[in-house]
């Protein structure tokens, strides 16, 4: 089945960096897209970034030349470095991908940036 584990969450200074780390299982991790949200307290689920299999890249403006999301398909796991990372960006991120239309989910991992 479809496992995606986020760790590399924490508390972070505005300013700072954290690399977060995805690990995939259950399908075959080279030929999707991989994408990181995240949520806020009190606020919706959001975009932002995504690797395609081909490693094309896409960013929500909120993240745009902060964050770089890669993949290593040989680990079978996608990253997020997240750098000058400010308070509004704290949240649980989780990793997702779709299989047959359906979205799959991670636990997440918590990212707090202090000011």
């Amino acid at each position: 089945q479809v496992q995606l584990v986020e760790s590399g969450g924490g508390l972070v200074q505005a300013g700072g960096s954290l690399t977060l780390s995805c690990a995939a299982s259950g399908f075959t991790f080279s030929s999707v897209v991989m994408r990181w949200y995240r949520q806020a307290p009190g606020k919706e689920r959001e975009f932002v970034a995504l690797i395609q299999s081909s490693g094309t890249t896409n960013y929500a403006d909120s993240v745009k030349d902060r964050f770089i999301i890669s993949r290593d398909n040989a680990k079978n796991t996608v990253y997020l470095q997240m750098s000058s990372l400010k308070p509004e960006d704290t949240a649980v991120y989780y990793c997702q991908t779709r299989r047959y239309g359906s979205p799959y989910w991670g636990q997440g991992t918590q990212v707090t940036v202090s000011s």
